[in-house]
């Protein structure tokens, strides 16, 4: 039985650690869509912090189970199987949310990314590390834009070059990708005027490579999601019967009168 004990909560250590990592990379991660997000989004900011500490707490309740079910502490198991409810109610909870308000979410992404692409400007340092990583998705999923290139015209600074620029990011040429940010001159622009339709750069706007790349990572997720869930859910069923045997014991210990 204490090699089932130890092997189990050695895997919430793990797990807590993933959670944990997660959590953090979220925070820490500048070269990603990710960042474009949590620079951008107070809510999934908030989401990392909440994954950091639902890490956190997760180990140390795998610490605090082990100990209980070794020293057949049951206050220990008790806590560590409230715990581990509140996790799993929480993370439902969070999916339900996420689920049912996916469109409402998919309209605040939309907007996040349409606001940084009017303000883009590559003189501005305070925004380096947010507008970077946007270049960064953009050159990755070989996009322009949220959902085109035409997005790019309310650029402050496009339009006021009467769009002989364009973003060197959303380029489908090598030679203007090298640069990877900021914005590129228009070989020949009509009149010194043009539009968005003039410019070397991809046609598709981000916003479908970025839901591509959710479907086919869709298995993935449900699967580490499904994985973390049976851990939990087997951590709960194995505290609560070794809280059941160490009732009975106590009362098999009990002398007869």
């Amino acid at each position: 039985l204490h090699k089932t004990v130890y092997v189990l909560f050695l895997l919430f250590q793990i797990l807590g650690a993933v959670i944990l990592g997660f959590g953090i990379w979220i925070l820490a991660d500048k070269t990603s869509f990710i960042a474009v997000l949590q620079m951008s989004s107070p809510s999934l900011k908030t989401g990392a912090y909440i994954l950091i500490g639902v890490g956190a707490l997760t180990m140390l309740m795998g610490f605090l189970g082990c100990l209980g079910a070794v020293n057949e502490i049951r206050c220990l198991l008790g806590l560590y199987f409230t715990c581990l409810m509140l996790i799993l109610l929480a993370q439902i909870a969070a999916a339900l949310v996420i689920y049912f308000q996916k469109e409402t979410l998919k309209i605040e992404l939309a907007d996040i990314v349409v606001n940084l692409i009017e303000d883009y400007d590559p003189s501005n340092e305070n925004k380096r590390n947010l507008q970077d990583a946007w270049d960064y998705v953009q050159t990755q999923i070989a996009c322009c834009g949220w959902t085109g290139a035409k997005e790019w015209e309310n650029n402050e600074i496009l339009r006021n070059k009467s769009n002989t620029e364009y973003p060197c990011s959303c380029s489908n040429r090598s030679k203007d990708l090298e640069e990877g940010r900021g914005f590129c001159v228009l070989d020949d622009p009509v009149n010194g005027t043009a539009t968005y339709s003039d410019w070397p750069v991809h046609e598709q706007g981000c916003m479908d490579g970025v839901e591509q790349w959710l479907k086919d990572n869709l298995g993935v997720i449900l699967g580490v999601c499904t994985g973390v869930a049976v851990i939990e859910l087997l951590g709960m069923i194995l505290s609560i019967s070794l809280c059941k045997n160490i009732h009975s014991e106590d009362y098999t210990k009990v002398p007869k009168s």
